[in-house]
Formats: structure tokens, C-alpha cells, sequence
């Protein structure tokens, strides 16, 4: 079958395209999908490059979508031809397998997708919407009347965060490097936007002085500082990504002067960890995706041989929204 294989750690050039890749064989608890879209995200480059120490050669992908083509012992509840979707079904340091025309993927995390989502959007919404739906419910519950700050507003995840948050009544204000991109992050619902270098002293200003009460930052070392800054007392820093080089240190006194922050650094796959939280919250992000709550904006459709293209562009933060790959 046609895969793509990660031959060794390093930059996009390690991306290989095969045709003869071994086709996955459904073991006990397992299904074999295939693959009819694929969501492209930082976390591939991060296993790629070889952040997550997962061992070379592999095939990378974490997200997807398609049909069941075969199902292994032990499964119940799932049928062959059915539509799913996935989103992190391993540990984030063991390879996704998703860049393939097939991939064997745990059964008891592959989820039926409802009449109302086709294949691209639950694969170009599933993970950021249950990212957005676990840093909005559980990392910080928004609340009507919270005023929210998205740093890299006008990409995949930033969109995503804005209309969440958006949806359950809270002011959002957001970052971008372009005015173009902040046009953008307006459109997905922002209320206003300010270039890195502004983020302070706007969000100060829209605020009379009190600051946010949560930032979610996946830019890094870059922001981290002005996040803290942009907080109100006992607010909360959530640092989700360092798509702008990695935070080494916080100091914890700079915490307390900063107002007694929260600070934390989730990952999605503590938040569905269980299948009963993955369920519960994909039931609601694909409520969202189908009554138009959140929408999806497509950055780029690549084919699967072109897979190192699509690393570079994300990388280059070329793109607005979502990249995906398809079979």
C-alpha cells in the first residue's frame, strides 16, 4: 500500500513516499481503517524531527478519518464499511501510523462518525476540537463573561479556541503576525486582534487595566512572558505548544508577583484518556461541527505524496487553518 515512513530523524526531507508498504492486519481489539483523509499537525513534525523520541522508521499521522475495512477479535459495537474518525489513539511517543492508505488503529478509539459530519471535516476538526474542548471545560472552565486571549488566533487551533470560547460567551481577543491573519481570526469570531509585539497594552486596554483570565499560548518562549503580563489576578496560563521555540524555565515567584497564575502545560491525551471521556467529548465537538457552532477553514489539501510539503508549510507558517492530506 502507499504510506508514508519517517526513515530517520530529522527535517521534512525525511519524509519517504513508498507504494509497497506492508497493508496493517487487524489484531485482537483492533480495526483496519482506510484511510480516506488525513489531519496534518505539529505533532507529526515534533515525532518527525524526533521531539518525542518515537523510533525510526515509522509512519506518522495521528488523525484521520475513513471507513472500516476489517475488524479484529474482541470488538464489538463497530461494523465493517462504517465512517470513523480518530484523533491520538497511542502515546504521544509512539507513531500514529495515519499517513497510509490503511492503519490498524485500538477499536476503543476509532469513533462512528454521525450522518451530519462528512470525512474532511471530522478529519480537519476532530483533534482541535477536542484540544479546544478540554482547554475551555477543564483546563479553565470559560464562562460567560470571561475574557479569553489566543495567541496564532488565525490558525487551526487558535480558529477553533476563538469560536469555542466565543460560543459559551466570552470576549476573545487574539494575536497574529499579519494583518492578514488577523482579519482572518476576526471572521472565525474574534472580537479584536493585536500584532505580538501590541498584545500587552491591547489586551490591557480592552479590558480597563484587569487583563484576561486565561491565555492559552502555543507560540512559546517568544510569548510567554507577555502572557503573563496580558493576566488578570489568579488567572490562568495554559501553554499549549511551542510552535515558537520552547519555554525552559518559569520561575515560580514571577507566578506569585504576576498576580498568584495558574500555569500548566496539557496535552490532549491526559484529557481522553479513558474511552468514556473520548466519547463524551467528541459527542459534543461533532455536535458543534455539524450545527455550525465551529467550522472548519481548510489551509491546504496536499496528496499523500506530497506529505513533505504540507511539514514545510506548516512549519513556515505558510498556511490559515487546517492542512490535510488525502489518499
Amino acid at each position: 500500500m502507499r504510506a508514508v515512513i519517517v526513515e530517520s530523524h530529522g527535517g521534512p526531507e525525511r519524509l519517504r513516499y513508498v507504494t509497497d508498504h506492508p497493508e496493517p492486519v487487524a489484531g485482537p481489539g483492533q480495526v483496519v481503517v482506510r484511510v480516506a483523509v488525513i489531519g496534518v499537525n505539529f505533532i507529526d513534525l515534533a515525532h518527525r524531527s524526533g521531539g518525542f523520541g518515537v523510533p525510526a522508521p515509522f509512519v506518522p499521522g495521528v488523525e484521520g478519518s475513513g471507513t472500516i475495512a476489517s475488524i479484529g477479535p474482541g470488538v464489538d459495537g463497530l461494523t465493517v464499511g462504517g465512517r470513523v474518525a480518530w484523533a491520538m489513539p497511542i502515546p504521544v511517543n509512539r507513531a500514529g501510523g495515519g499517513y497510509a492508505e490503511s492503519v490498524a488503529l485500538p477499536a476503543d478509539r476509532v469513533l462512528p462518525l454521525p450522518t451530519t459530519v462528512d470525512e474532511q471535516t471530522a478529519a480537519a476538526g476532530l483533534m482541535h476540537g477536542l484540544t479546544a474542548h478540554y482547554l475551555t471545560e477543564s483546563v479553565h472552565s470559560v464562562a460567560e463573561g470571561d475574557v479569553v486571549l489566543v495567541h496564532a488566533a488565525a490558525g487551526g487551533l487558535g480558529q477553533t479556541l476563538v469560536q469555542v470560547a466565543r460560543s459559551r460567551g466570552a470576549t476573545v481577543l487574539g494575536t497574529a503576525s499579519t494583518a492578514r491573519k488577523r482579519r482572518e481570526a476576526v471572521a472565525a469570531g474574534a472580537h479584536a486582534m493585536f500584532d505580538y509585539a501590541d498584545v500587552v497594552e491591547g489586551v490591557h486596554r480592552h479590558t480597563d487595566g484587569l487583563g484576561a483570565n486565561v491565555v492559552y499560548d502555543g507560540v512559546g518562549a517568544p510569548t510567554i512572558m507577555d502572557s503573563l503580563d496580558s493576566l488578570r489576578a489568579r488567572g490562568t496560563l495554559a501553554l499549549i505548544g511551542t510552535a515558537g521555540g520552547p519555554v525552559t524555565a518559569v520561575d515560580p515567584m514571577r507566578l506569585l508577583t504576576a498576580g498568584s497564575i495558574t500555569f500548566v502545560r496539557p496535552g490532549l491525551p491526559d484529557y481522553i484518556a479513558t474511552g468514556t471521556e473520548l466519547r463524551d467529548r467528541a459527542r459534543e465537538v461533532f455536535a458543534w461541527l455539524g450545527d455550525g457552532t465551529l467550522t472548519t477553514r481548510i489551509g491546504g489539501r496536499y496528496p499523500l505524496s506530497e506529505a513533505a510539503r504540507a511539514h514545510r508549510d506548516l512549519a513556515d507558517r505558510r498556511t490559515h487553518g487546517k492542512l490535510l492530506l488525502t489518499v
